[in-house]
């Protein structure tokens, strides 16, 4: 079976490759422009998800899709929405017709969980609450949602969409945006992280390759319901991120606050049940263990 993976030289997309690898062919689409983890055993092609696609879907041929290729930071999409856009809205609409061109079988599209959301009513969020995201990205990758299941309705496109907590581990880069890579970086440089706010906001977070593997084995089942949230299902404050990661560096971290970010959820905290019951979803990395893992391979980098 060939898999054909977008973003997949990237911190999530090619976490799914190297897992895929052992059972499958697999074609990595990616334009590099932050992506850098490319599986020598794995075709890549350098494209942009905005490109014409459908010479690459008609050369390649593959059976499915696992898109993860986004404009992935909320706060850049608060600066250049328009952007935002083009990648996750126009960007996702592209791909999925060259997968109806082309007789795609099936298609793996990783949405956001938490920006999906925006600020909720109540905790945890299962998939039919109400959805009210608070910034473009939050938009843009809900509104693609809506493109994927249209395609499976009207195109009989087979489609997953899996909703992700706040994921970590080794392979972000601070550039991403995401609080753990720029906690761990300032703290390896001797630096103070920088908190916007008071610290307490919460987070779900999940270590990436507990997703990666799931996601990898998720290819074959045809679950009843076609949207998951997939997190560790716990709240965890900014503040206990810092805490912890003080006592793996050994260091006396204190931070420097900062104002918060208009447009970035104050808590956010994943319902799974339908994961559990439906695919088996069962986490096993603690965010102790997780951020002792992340934090030695940024080290050792």
């Amino acid at each position: 079976m060939k898999t054909l993976v977008t973003g997949g030289a990237g911190f999530i997309g090619s976490q799914i490759v190297d897992i895929l690898l052992k059972n499958h062919d697999v074609v990595i689409l990616d334009n590099l422009s932050s992506g850098r983890y490319i599986n020598e055993k794995a075709k890549l092609i350098k494209a942009d998800i905005r490109d014409d696609l459908d010479k690459i879907f008609a050369e390649e041929k593959p059976e499915i899709v696992i898109h993860t290729a986004a404009q992935v930071q909320l706060r850049e999409s608060l600066k250049d929405p328009i952007n935002d856009a083009q990648h996750n809205i126009l960007g996702t609409i592209n791909v999925l017709e060259a997968c109806r061109k082309n007789n795609v079988k099936k298609i793996i599209y990783t949405a956001t969980g938490g920006a999906r959301y925006g600020q909720p009513e109540k905790l945890p969020v299962k998939e039919s609450d109400p959805i009210a995201p608070t910034s473009p990205y939050g938009i843009s990758k809900h509104t693609a949602e809506h493109y994927v299941w249209l395609y499976d309705e009207l195109y009989g496109l087979n489609s997953i969409t899996f909703c992700f907590g706040n994921v970590y581990g080794p392979r972000d880069t601070p550039e991403s945006g995401r609080v753990i890579p720029s906690f761990i970086t300032r703290i390896l440089a001797g630096k103070q992280p920088e908190v916007y706010g008071d610290g307490n906001q919460t987070r779900d977070f999940l270590y990436v390759k507990d997703l990666a593997e799931f996601i990898a084995n998720s290819i074959n089942k045809s679950p009843k319901h076609k949207l998951f949230n997939l997190a560790n299902g716990e709240q965890v404050s900014v503040n206990q991120i810092i805490s912890i990661l003080s006592k793996i560096s050994g260091s006396n971290i204190k931070p420097v606050h900062t104002k918060a970010i208009k447009g970035e959820v104050r808590d956010i905290l994943l319902d799974t049940t339908l994961a559990i019951e439906e695919l088996g979803w069962n986490p096993r990395c603690s965010i102790e263990q997780g951020l002792k893992d992340t934090y030695e391979w940024f080290k050792n980098e």
